[in-house]
Order: structure tokens, then sequence, then C-alpha cells
């Protein structure tokens, strides 16, 4: 009787979950801009994220189906909300201890704002009433983002951009730069557009209003470096009831310090002497280009690694529970069971939405077993590498682990008939795991190397140094 009469009641539980949706709604938004760094086109540190909500907007728009009209009518107040935050953070101009704090430089004339945000919520309008009742027409919103985010990891096109940006703002395009456009968080906005595109378009995607699609689409402690959440898990989560308790709270502030240990401490300590541009140019003997490819091998998944906890604890105390991204990856016996446990989120993002339908397509129209597989797991890598950047660096790491998993498959495929007697074992099947998984650590941590060394000549030149072909530094 005592624990009946603890329970909260249904009010006080609605209450409890309302309050918290509203805040995340509050806070992911203003998030977009505390987090975006100053660029040197001026008033970048405003429109970006301004774009940001606005390609949300539009998003949610194209996934509305209109015959969720009361859904439609209680989002309207929340477009009124985001308006009313854009413009309260544009009126900081005229207040200046207030514009340092959010935007790094002054924000733009509210009435230009103003202007922009009805074009857009017009825009919204339109798209909701042209493509909300067709969910196949969303692939058209689809390819717009896709081709602004090869705009923006190109990096010839970034500078075109980069100009056309200055010239807007009265300044001097010859000084453009693609380090001009730092759009933090884009990447991971387009995967959660994406995915609630194509799940809309397959007919999956339940009915969001406008405040649930911009909390899962901004969502504050994921914006940066993820994890990916599916818009329908999120959304569960943030339709649960909701009470904050001591447990989950425990549990996340676990993660947080955690995280900050791996990411602040740890990453930052093998940063030092980790593989870089300048440390891979000067190293000397194969001793110490080995020392330096470990230390960036631990130093990515500590720095990664750790915003992930930090991330996944945020959200813990906030009752939500974002997907796990890294489960032990340097202790798995094999390539196709590291990338099921690095960067997980990613992993399964590509899986769902490009390797899945690019295989059954191919086996419909009679493809060969071996063909698919190299295919899909070439070009699957290759795309997670230019994802990264378009650039040579990038996409030799996206086909190194290409490569790694289609031997691994036929590998495999070969030893399931093969050598199964002797996997039987379990001291030789424990030997075959031990050994697996010294091969997967030096095969991903020799990927590294492209992924750290920007420039391809200077990635083989630390090739023929580990292996003591020659030394990278005279």
């Amino acid at each position: 009787m005592a624990s009946a009469a603890a329970a909260p009641s249904l009010t006080e539980r609605y209450t409890q979950a309302q309050a918290r949706n509203v805040a995340l709604f509050v806070l992911s938004v203003l998030a977009v801009y505390v987090l975006q760094p100053a660029t040197p086109i001026r008033q970048m540190d405003f429109w970006l994220p301004t774009a940001s909500l606005l390609l949300a907007v539009i998003a949610w728009a194209a996934t509305m189906p209109l015959t969720h009209g009361p859904l439609a009518r209680a989002s309207a107040a929340d477009m009124l909300i985001v308006a009313g935050i854009v413009l309260a953070i544009a009126a900081t101009r005229y207040v200046d201890p207030l514009s340092a704090l959010i935007t790094r430089t002054p924000a733009p004339d509210v009435l230009l704002v103003l202007s922009m945000l009805v074009v857009g919520m017009v825009a919204a309008f339109l798209i909701a009433r042209l493509i909300g009742p067709r969910p196949a027409w969303t692939w058209g919103i689809l390819v717009a983002l896709l081709v602004l985010l090869v705009a923006l990891k190109l990096e010839p096109l970034t500078q075109l951009l980069a100009g056309a940006l200055r010239a807007w703002q009265g300044q001097l395009m010859a000084a453009a730069s693609a380090a001009d456009v730092r759009w933090l968080g884009f990447s991971y906005l387009f995967f959660r557009l994406a995915a609630a595109l194509r799940e809309r378009a397959a007919g999956k995607l339940p009915a969001m209003s406008l405040r649930e699609f911009i909390t899962y689409a901004l969502f504050a402690p994921a914006w940066i470096a993820g994890p990916i959440d599916r818009p329908e898990r999120f959304l569960r989560d943030l339709r649960a009831d909701f009470r904050f308790n001591l447990a989950d709270a425990t549990e996340g502030g676990r993660r947080i310090a955690l995280g900050a240990f791996k990411k602040f401490v740890l990453a930052d300590l093998l940063a030092l002497f980790a593989l870089s541009e300048a440390n891979a140019a000067q190293v000397r003997g194969a001793g110490w280009a080995w020392l330096l490819v470990y230390a960036y091998a631990l130093r990515i998944y500590f720095d990664f690694g750790g915003y992930s906890d930090i991330a996944i604890g945020i959200a813990r105390v906030c009752g939500i529970r974002l997907p796990e991204n890294f489960d032990r990856p340097y202790l798995k016996p094999n390539l196709t069971q590291f990338w099921n446990s690095w960067h997980i989120s990613l992993a399964q993002w590509f899986r769902a939405y490009y390797f899945n339908p690019l295989t059954r397509a191919m086996r419909t129209r009679g493809w060969r077993v071996p063909a698919i597989i190299l295919t899909g797991q070439l070009s699957t890598m290759l795309l997670i590498g230019l994802w990264h950047g378009v650039t040579w660096n990038f996409a030799f790491w996206g086909l190194w682990h290409g490569l790694g998993l289609f031997i691994h498959n036929r590998w495999a495929d070969f030893a399931k008939t093969h050598i199964a007697l002797c996997t039987a074992r379990p001291t030789f099947h424990r030997a075959l795991n031990l050994l697996g998984a010294v091969l997967t650590f030096h095969f991903v941590a020799l990927g590294w190397v492209w992924f750290a060394l920007p420039d391809p000549g200077l990635a083989w030149q630390m090739f023929g140094t580990l292996f003591g072909l020659w030394t990278s530094a005279p």
C-alpha cells in the first residue's frame, strides 16, 4: 500500500513528461545556435543554425500527412515558438551582454530575420500541401539534402559557396576558403532528416508533431556527433511516461563522467603523441611509427566513444535511451564484428538505407553472390569514407575497409565447410578468436593511417616506415 501511495498520479506523470518534452524542444533549438562556432563570414553563426531549423521544418512538412489535421494545428503553436526563439536571438544584437552568449557576432536585423522566417514557413506550407499527401515525392527533398551535403564535403564546391556567402555579406570573395563554411552538426542532421524522409516514403513513419520532429532532428546531446537514432524509436521514448528518477540520473551521471574521462583526459593525452601530419613527417624508425599508430587508434576511440558516452548519459537523465554506439570494438575477432560494434548507429543507418536496398536490387537482377557482396561492401564503405570528407585519403580508408570486409566474408564462407570441426574444440576456438582479434586490430590500426593523414603520399611513406622499408624523415 505504501508503494502505491507513493506512486505519482497520471496527472503528475503527464505533467512531468510534458515539461520534459517542452524543455528538450526549446533547449534543442537553442543548442544549434550556442554550439555553432564563429566563422570568417559575418553572421553565419546565426544563419547556419537558422538554416538547420528551417530544413527541419521543411522536412517535417514533407512527412506530414494532411489527414492528421489536429496534429498539424497543434504544430502551428510549435512553429510560433520556434519563430519566437529565433527572433529573440536576433534581438540580442541590441543587447551587448547577451549577443555574445548565443551568437559570436551580432545577429542580423530583426526585420530581415522575420522576412526569412515568413519565406521559410510559406515554403513549408506549400511543401506540406504538395508533398505531404504524396510520400514518394519526399525523394525530391532527400536529393536536395544530398546535393547540399556533397557541396559541404567537396572542397571546391564549399569554396564556391563560401564566395557566394561572402558576396552576400559584402566581404571580399577572393579571400573565400572551404573552411569559411563550418556548418556544425549538418552531417548528423542529414542522417536524421534522410531517415525520416525515407521512412515516410516507405509508409513506416508515424505522424509526428513539429515539436517532436524538431526535438528528434536537433536533439541537443547527440547534435554534434551522434549517436544517430531512428525516428520511430526516439518517438517511443519521447511519448512514454516520464518521471525523473534516481536510477536513471545515477546511470546517466556515470556515463557522463566516464565519457568525460575518456574524451578530455585519455584522448587529449594521447593526442600529444598520436599519428598526425606533423608527427608522421618527423618520425624515424618503425618502432616510433607503430607507437604513433597505436596512440591514434586509442585516441580516436576514446575521443569518439567518450563523446557518445556523454550524449547517452545526458539523454538517459532525460528519459531518452539513445542507441549504444560502441561495444569494445578493438576486442572483436573479425572485421565484420568490428563494424557491428564501432559507430554502430552509422553502420546501421548505411545498412538500412543503402546496403540492404542495393543488394536486394542486385539479387533481383541475377547478380552472383560474390559480386553482390563485393559491390555492396566496397561502395558502402567508400560512401562512409567520403562522408567524412571528399578527399583521396578518406576514399582510400573506405576502400581499405570495404576490401577487408569482403575478404573476411569469403574467408568465413570457406571456414564454415573446411575448418568447422577444428573450431568445435574450445581451446582451438579461443586461440583462433585471440589471433583474429590481434589481426583485426592491426588491420583497423593500419587503416587509420589513411584516415589521419590527408596527403596520400605521406600515408604511403608512413606505411614504408612501419614495415621498415624506408624512413619518413631524412
